[in-house]
């Protein structure tokens, strides 16, 4: 199956959530109105994108509207899309150029995480790259366990420490044989106890440095998991992860099984941070690295192509 058709089919509830609703609200009106205005950003907030983007997504709209002189509400579809595309466009790519790369992967109990550090893995792995995993996260029960699945089920070796071990002791080992076994990309585990940000926050720290001494130069991301299927809550704990955590991009899972991936707006919009990869499917190739262009498309399948047959006919 198609990298698009598999994204297609991965949004279709919220295409049936959000895009229907958007286009339920369209088809009422004859022409483009202040009122129609109104309805489009209820619809766009119902639909998980949030307050502040969707308003900014109507004003935009409004905007385009006006400059071209669209009179005909089944255009204004045509341009929400365009303008889904841009927002959600910016630093979506990895760019992991040094050898080794480091990806510290951060995330709560269930959003995951895990499983994403496998994916990750096999598609590195598919693409020629020799991929190494530290088991960081020692403080969660059977993480460990749970990544060494992953390691075999991907291919790849695994670094790992007894349980309550040190995590900047795990990283330093990873590193090092990562370095010593001439691997391309390393990516740890680490941890995401919110509860307690204190100690979050000075387990981090601790990696950071080590990530620092053993490779200064390299390329590194630190990478938000969340959960799609919890909406504008995944804002929230993004929110929360920022205080602590030198983000540079988020994983969003799970959105095969949601109508709220709307909020992916929502988090590039307001939050700033990028989207790198998005999750489909349960399969070991259902990460998909996070293409703003297809995803709108995905979103808005066939919106112009309709438009132009009711045109037409």
């Amino acid at each position: 199956m198609g990298i698009f058709k598999k994204l297609g089919l991965g949004l279709k509830k919220t295409r049936d959530n959000m895009t229907g609703a958007i286009e339920d609200v369209l088809g009422a009106y004859e022409e483009i109105t202040d009122e129609l205005y109104d309805d489009l950003e209820e619809a766009l907030v119902m639909g998980d994108v949030g307050v502040k983007t969707a308003g900014d997504i109507v004003e935009a709209l409004r905007e385009r509207v006006n400059k071209g002189d669209v009179r005909n509400p089944k255009h204004a579809k045509i341009i929400i899309a365009e303008i889904v595309a841009e927002m959600l466009k910016g630093e979506e790519d990895m760019g992991l150029i040094t050898i080794p790369s480091v990806i510290l992967m951060i995330g709560v109990n269930g959003a995951g995480k895990t499983t994403t550090i496998g994916k990750l893995a096999a598609m590195y792995k598919a693409q020629g790259k020799k991929v190494i995993l530290g088991a960081a996260d020692t403080f969660r029960a059977a993480a460990i366990e749970q990544l060494e699945v992953w390691a075999d089920r991907a291919g790849v070796e695994l670094v790992k420490h007894r349980e309550g071990a040190d995590p900047a002791a795990v990283v330093f080992d990873t590193i090092n044989a990562g370095i010593s076994r001439d691997c391309d990309i390393i990516i740890c585990d680490t941890a995401g106890r919110l509860h307690n940000k204190k100690n979050l926050m000075e387990e981090l720290v601790k990696i950071y440095r080590v990530v620092d001494k053993e490779l200064p130069y390299s390329d590194r991301e630190i990478l938000l998991v969340l959960d799609a299927t919890t909406g504008q809550n995944a804002v929230n704990q993004a929110k929360e992860f920022m205080g602590v955590a030198e983000l540079t991009g988020i994983v969003l899972t799970k959105l095969d099984g949601t109508a709220r991936g709307g909020v992916v707006l929502t988090i590039k919009n307001e939050l700033k941070l990028p989207v790198k990869f998005v999750g489909v499917g349960e399969a070991i190739d259902d990460l998909q690295p996070f293409n703003p262009a297809a995803f709108a498309k995905a979103l808005f399948e066939n919106t112009a192509e309709t438009v132009k047959e009711e045109e037409e006919a």
